[in-house]
């Protein structure tokens, strides 16, 4: 299957580097015009509003002198298509909600307009005239480290305030204030609930990934957030996807917004494919085998291996690292620093693994990332999409690889209905391909050497081996003994994997033609009373409520609990039931199947920064005295 990545040669939406502003005059013109009304709907190719908008540059767009030269001098020619579409009503004060995937540039696509409006005199502290509310640390700094790179010519500063960074030092930067602020919802309502942040002077505000941060339990951050901002505010919402969720907020917080779709479009028949999509199906227990063959037949320049949780990423990575794999990790489980070098080095082309979490789903840029590997699988399609996204940036190809159980086969399916194009179902590499990749690249070590200064010693005693045994003999030898060095022995190497094929459900036969009713009916035979089946395919499962030691007077939200099951115990945000939070403790509902999993992950970690007494809630009724009370919707599967 192919995914065309958008944008290529553009200015994209992350990795950039921090920031800028200046006053000048609104721009949009016929664009801005043009623009408003009902969705944009945006493709590779064109986009599908009037042609006086469709070959704009960026000098036609309407910006400022100093932001076209900053873009010059990044070697940016052309809009990518959201940026081509979101920039002129921006620039004209609309409101905007813009749906396109990671990478298309949407970073670009609000930081400029966002720069345009800004008056970059000096700041007041505590406060800012723009501020960006993105879901993760990642993508705090990168944002910010974008905007700052587009606008440094102007003048102008930006702070990324987010978890993991010492409050009093961001409460001492943001008494010098900023003009633009990029916040982790989470963060940005601490310092408003201290007085330590302002929202008064508010002009512009930005929502990127909206979707992500409503699946890592923030909607209620952001209402109070959107709240606490001044009425007459412009607002853009940056979402890959749009469910109803997002929609309820636009409907409520956005004025009469223009609406732009950058719509995914298939390629061209014969053209070269920007990110590749297989899925390989190997049975239960056979997934290590499967990724090490991947990684030895690949061999990808650099690579992202998803985990669901942390301690599979920790645990897949000492594997890689054993099979002598340059490899890292990276999760929530990691200080901020040692989060930075990590990525650090994966841009500097110093590592080619790593294996993370879905923390690094977003926010994460490296421009030649070859491969996306899940080696478990997302825990919805629309993780899926960010997650895939890593890949074939900027115009590259890429290749995403997801490795299933049978039994997880279904949610290709989801999948594709999100996406609207098939995945490749494909083999794993077979044992003789393993072999030839291996021998391949011993021959390529030995010509490398032969190409070489070979030592007199070497030479002398390759002649002493050669008339004792005979040339082939010993030719045979020496490579055999170089094959097993750079190829030692591991598990599984022997082991063929078994090829899935999908079971074809057999026709049905067609039914035999009813006979005529007479006219006078028969009383119908009573039925026997149907037995209760009990839990089956397409009922929901057991759920079971655990106990959690922390409650109110601890600050304890109900997006704390959210995040900390979904980031340590890998369970989708829907999957979590009804939290009921207390003065001294609070209650949570999850699958009964993975209850032992969530107790284990929960306890290996911190909320609110302490360590908590997780058990399964004993009680039959629900606990009394509950003040708050979140319950999380479900969705039947589908």
């Amino acid at each position: 299957m192919e995914v065309p990545a958008e944008g290529a040669g553009d200015p994209a939406e992350d990795g950039a580097a921090p920031v800028a502003g200046g006053e000048a005059p609104v721009a949009g013109g016929e664009a801005a015009a043009a623009a408003r009304g009902s969705w944009i709907p945006v493709t590779r190719s064109r986009i599908d509003v009037p042609a006086s908008t469709e070959s704009l540059g960026f000098q036609q767009l309407g910006l400022r002198p100093e932001l076209l030269q900053s873009l010059g001098a990044l070697g940016y020619e052309e809009p990518t298509p959201v940026q081509r579409a979101a920039i002129p009503p921006l620039l004209a004060g609309r409101d905007v909600v813009a749906q396109a995937a990671t990478g298309t540039g949407k970073t670009a696509a609000f930081a400029l307009p966002v720069l345009q409006r800004l008056d970059p005199g000096p700041t007041r502290a505590l406060g800012a005239t723009a501020l960006v509310v993105v879901p993760t640390r990642e993508l705090a700094l990168q944002v910010s480290e974008a905007i700052h790179t587009y606008g440094r010519i102007l003048g102008a500063s930006v702070l990324a305030i987010y978890g993991g960074q010492p409050l009093a030092a961001q409460v001492q930067r943001l008494r010098r204030g900023a003009h633009v602020i990029v916040a982790t919802p989470g963060r940005a309502l601490d310092h408003l609930r201290r007085r330590t942040l302002s929202l008064e002077r508010v002009r512009t505000v930005v929502l990127d990934e909206a979707d992500e941060m409503l699946d890592l339990g923030f909607a209620e951050d952001l209402e109070a957030i959107l709240a606490a901002l001044p009425g007459d505010r412009q607002t853009a919402l940056f979402s890959a996807t749009l469910p109803p969720r997002i929609a309820a907020i636009a409907s409520r917080h956005l004025r009469d917004p223009v609406r732009v779709r950058v719509e995914p479009r298939e390629a061209a028949p014969g053209s070269v494919p920007r990110i590749r999509q297989l899925a390989i199906v190997v049975p239960r227990g056979a997934k290590e085998i499967a990724l090490g063959r991947l990684l030895d037949v690949e061999a990808p320049k650099s690579a992202l291996v998803f985990c669901r949780t942390r301690l599979e990423a920790a645990r897949v990575a000492e594997l890689l690292a054993s099979h002598g794999q340059d490899v890292a990790e990276l999760h929530g489980g990691l200080s901020q620093e040692q989060r930075d070098q990590v990525v650090r080095r994966l841009k500097a082309r110093q590592l080619r693994l790593v294996v993370a979490t879905d923390v690094a789903a977003r926010g994460l840029d490296v421009s030649d990332l070859s491969h996306v590997i899940n080696f478990d699988p997302p825990s919805s399609p629309e993780v899926y999409v960010h997650r895939i996204g890593r890949t074939g940036r900027a115009g590259r190809e890429g290749k995403a690889i997801t490795i299933l159980e049978p039994r997880e086969l279904r949610l290709l399916k989801a999948i594709e209905r999100l996406t609207g194009q098939p995945i490749e179902l494909g083999e794993p590499p077979s044992l003789s391909q393993l072999r030839d990749r291996r021998l391949t690249e011993t021959r390529g070590a030995l010509e490398e050497a032969r190409l070489g200064e070979i030592p007199d010693g070497v030479r002398t005693l390759a002649e002493q081996l050669a008339s004792a045994a005979g040339p082939e003999e010993a030719l045979a030898a020496a490579v055999a003994a170089l094959h097993r060095r750079l190829h030692p022995p591991r598990a599984g190497d022997e082991a063929e994997i078994p090829i899935f094929r999908p079971p074809q459900r057999p026709e049905r036969p067609r039914a035999a033609p009813r006979p005529e009713r007479p006219h006078a009916a028969a009383p119908r035979p009573e039925r026997p009373q149907a037995r209760h089946a009990g839990p089956g395919p397409g009922r929901p499962s057991e759920v079971v409520r655990l106990f959690v030691g922390l409650g109110r007077t601890a600050g304890l939200r109900p997006a704390d609990l959210v995040g900390a099951i979904a980031n340590e115990a890998g369970l989708g945000p829907k999957e979590i039931g009804a939290i009921a939070i207390s003065e001294r403790h609070a209650t949570v509902e999850v699958p009964a199947a993975r209850a032992t999993k969530v107790i284990e992950a929960l306890r290996a970690t911190t909320i609110r920064g302490r360590k908590v007494r997780v058990d399964r809630d004993r009680s039959i009724a629900a606990p009394s005295g509950l003040a708050e009370s979140q319950p999380v919707k479900r969705q039947a599967p589908r």
